[in-house]
Parts: C-alpha cells; structure tokens; sequence
C-alpha cells in the first residue's frame, strides 16, 4: 500500500463520519481515527511486520498525511459554458502521459478526435486509457499529472467548435 492508497483511505474514512477504522494485513497495520469536529484523520500509524528480508527500524512510525486539494467545482462560467467537459469515468490515479519518458497525451490547443487517447487513470493497478468521446481543441486541463481523481471529475475542457 502506497502513500497515495493511504490518502485516499484517509479521504474516505473522514467523508463517511466514522471515528475509528483499523485495517491490518499480513504485511501492514493501519489505524484511523478521526475528530467529530470536522473528520480530519487526528492519527495515522503505518507499521510493517518484522521480516528479515526487509529490515525496518522496530517501532511504528507516524505517516502524516499530505494535505490533498478538494475536488474542484463543477460550477461553470458564462465564458466556460460553451465548451464540454470531459470527465473521470472511474476513482484513480490519473496520468497524463503514457510512461514518465514519454510526452503528455494532449495539452492546451491540441486538436483531438473522436477515440483518441487523453490520459490514463490507474485503479487497483490496471491502467485504464480514457478515450475522447467528442473531437474539438483542448481549451483547459482541469487536473494535474499523478494526481488521485474522483468519478465524475472534470478532466479537460474542450471547445467542439
């Protein structure tokens, strides 16, 4: 489990108003608890079992959670609403480009067409192209690389004109 599983773990624990959870596995130990104030996590411990393969440092150490940027509004402008949103069909790890080496699928003012390949989501590791439905001229990316996304978030605008 990596850094981003656990952020989204945090994520959804504090959305649905439980002040507990505790996960444990063969290979790690995860509590949660969260405050009735405003369902921030107030503790995260990550402990690994003591495998001589993989050597750690004996004690459980505190993983704090990097602060993760709400979900943008779905509220569009006067200006923005003559162009269409493309949105995430499913919860991932969004990525722009189709290996680190490799350039960005798309970018402000590159015209696409129906089929082509935006961005790739990554979900409980499968890599899941998303495809354009529409052909236009990408006008905005609403999403930054290797960023976690949500179902139904904008992902890119796009003038059909």
């Amino acid at each position: 489990m990596d850094i981003r599983e656990i952020q989204n773990l945090i994520k959804f624990v504090a959305k649905s108003g439980a002040t507990e959870v505790k996960l444990e596995t063969d290979d790690f130990k995860i509590t949660i608890k969260t405050t009735n104030e405003a369902s921030a996590p107030e503790y995260t411990y990550l402990q690994a079992p003591m495998n001589p393969a993989f050597p750690t440092a004996g004690t459980p150490q505190p993983v704090m959670p990097t602060p993760v940027a709400p979900v943008a509004d779905a509220a569009v402008s006067d200006v923005d609403s003559k162009y269409v949103t493309i949105k995430s069909p499913i919860i991932g790890t969004l990525y722009r480009k189709p290996s680190p080496d490799k350039p960005v699928f798309v970018e402000v003012g590159t015209t696409i067409a129906k089929g082509d390949v935006l961005c790739v989501i990554e979900a409980m590791k499968l890599f899941n192209e998303i495809e354009s439905e529409i052909s236009g001229k990408i006008v905005k990316v609403l999403v930054d690389d290797s960023s976690p996304v949500e179902f139904d978030q904008p992902l890119f605008l796009v003038d059909p004109s």
